[in-house]
């Protein structure tokens, strides 16, 4: 028998692994183009790519309307409003991304040329594209997520992944190769070299696609007009968190759209240099993937636990052990960046020295996911996205002082600056609207004790000459052991006690 307190623990614990398995495995491999796009492309082509998915990054964010989490909201209510919130959020999603598609067709020439790409329109168009299907797939991954269906999301998501992959792998490597064997097949004449890039947003487009696919059985049977009274509150519940995803988004993306034209060198080095801060951001990845596979278990388990007896405590619970797992990813990469390094190509390591502030400031932006349950859980959407605004306002003040000053290390300072800020006000508000009890002196202990051994690690190993290796494995076993003593050993003994005192 698990005690209760711990058994909904447990089971986000459960859920967050499968996500994490699909986001983790499927990004890693993911991941492993970013060696491939960089020993492939020069700094300045690869400044191409950070740049046009960063500009993604925003339009994802609209083109999805915050419908992901009203259909959450909506699903929980009277059973007409739950049987409605699924055909309303998806027939306005297709609505209103086929709108999206037909508007950039038609301005895609002077788009291009206005973001320094003419003769690039095909950019702007697969770009469209792409982020239709992503956003038209994001309310069906939505009811997967609500349904608790994980293994079968895990399993699209990873589809996708993978027919990305074989198609960057084809087009970038199999198809120039295969090219220059037959110049005179058709494999050949087909061939265009100076489309670049471009392969790898094809590559992206396909995916997409075949994502599609395979979400079409949560398309069959909906009957679109059963939801059309519940669009307009649903949207009025929906459109702040458009706000908040996009101040969110001025946060993580902003830096990356605006280095080349706040950098004060001339247009090619900027390039280059967003070339460099983009791929060492990568590095952060494992991060990022953490809090992703979190949220996506996180934000369904938060709203269905909400009207128990012992959901504060539980969550407080939940943002101790979310603390723990980050400090251990911040500390895996920082004391192996050596290894690390090696997955981008050697143009591009002369940023390594952001990588952990990266690391930290996306592990708040954790904490702060774990805390904006707030005005989740009470309706203040609207608060919560006066929050993100505040947060992008500072955002856009830092790299516009920042940038032309410090170069992409005052972006990454931005970000530090921003998640933590949005952290300590989120949690000073979940103190009057929905206060939890968190256990602050834990959480701080296990981020200063993250910090500290950080920083040993680097006199240690740089001003003393200790082995790098050696080292890090040490100050990684260190923390686990302090970790399984003061976190991990009381729950155990506490679930042993429970199992000797059952009858039987």
């Amino acid at each position: 028998m698990v005690p209760p307190a711990v058994s909904p623990v447990r089971k986000l614990a459960s859920q967050t692994a499968v996500y994490g398995l699909s986001s983790i495995v499927g990004r890693f491999l993911n991941y492993l183009l970013v060696p491939l796009y960089t020993y492939t492309f020069p700094a300045g082509a690869y400044g191409v790519v950070s740049e046009f998915y960063a500009y993604a990054g925003f339009l994802a964010v609209v083109l999805a309307f915050g419908l992901e989490t009203g259909y959450f909201r909506f699903r929980h209510r009277d059973e007409p409003t739950a049987r409605a919130a699924y055909p309303a959020a998806l027939g306005f999603l297709l609505a209103a991304n086929l709108a999206f598609v037909l508007a950039m067709v038609a301005v895609r020439e002077p788009l291009a040329r206005w973001l320094r790409y003419p003769g690039h329109a095909d950019y702007v168009v697969l770009f469209a594209l792409i982020l239709a299907c992503d956003a038209i797939a994001s309310l069906p991954f939505a009811r997967l997520r609500a349904e608790q269906r994980a293994w079968r999301f895990a399993a699209i998501k990873c589809a996708e992944i993978l027919v990305a992959i074989t198609l960057n792998l084809a087009f970038l490597l199999g198809w120039p190769k295969a090219a220059a064997l037959w110049p005179d097949s058709l494999l050949a004449r087909v061939y265009d070299p100076t489309m670049g890039v471009g392969y790898i947003f094809w590559a992206n487009l396909i995916a997409s696609g075949v994502k599609l696919l395979l979400l079409a059985p949560q398309f069959r049977g909906i009957r679109f007009r059963d939801g059309l009274p519940l669009i307009r509150p649903l949207l009025a519940y929906s459109l702040p968190m458009v706000a908040i995803g996009l101040a969110g988004m001025v946060n993580e993306m902003l830096d990356r759209a605006i280095l080349k034209y706040l950098l004060p060198y001339d247009p090619a080095e900027n390039l280059r240099i967003l070339g460099i801060y983009g791929a060492c951001y990568k590095l952060s990845v494992l991060m990022t993937l953490f809090v992703q596979a979190f949220r996506y278990a996180g934000e369904p388990f938060f709203f269905a636990y909400a009207g128990r007896a012992d959901a504060k405590p539980t969550y407080a619970r939940v943002m101790h052990y979310f603390v723990i797992g980050g400090v251990l990813l911040f500390l895996a990469v920082t004391l192996y960046l050596d290894a690390f390094k090696y997955l981008i190509g050697p143009e591009y390591r002369e940023g390594l020295e952001v990588v952990p502030i990266l690391l930290l400031a996306n592990l708040f932006l954790g904490i702060y996911v774990n805390l904006s349950i707030w005005y989740k859980l009470t309706d203040r959407t609207l608060l919560g996205a006066w929050v993100s605004i505040g947060a992008a306002a500072l955002t856009v003040a830092l790299n516009l002082w920042w940038i032309p000053i410090l170069g992409y290390r005052g972006s990454a300072w931005a970000h530090l600056a921003c998640y933590g800020g949005m952290a300590v006000v989120s949690y000073l508000l979940g103190r009057r609207y929905y206060p939890v009890p968190y256990p602050l002196g834990r959480i701080f202990a296990h981020l200063l004790c993250g910090l500290l051994l950080y920083r040993l690690d680097r006199e240690l190993v740089g001003s003393c000459g200790w082995n790098p290796w050696t080292t890090g494995s040490a100050l990684l076993a260190l923390y686990l052991a302090g970790v399984s003593v003061t976190d991990f050993r009381p729950l155990w003994l506490g679930r042993r006690t429970l199992h000797q005192r059952a009858p039987g």
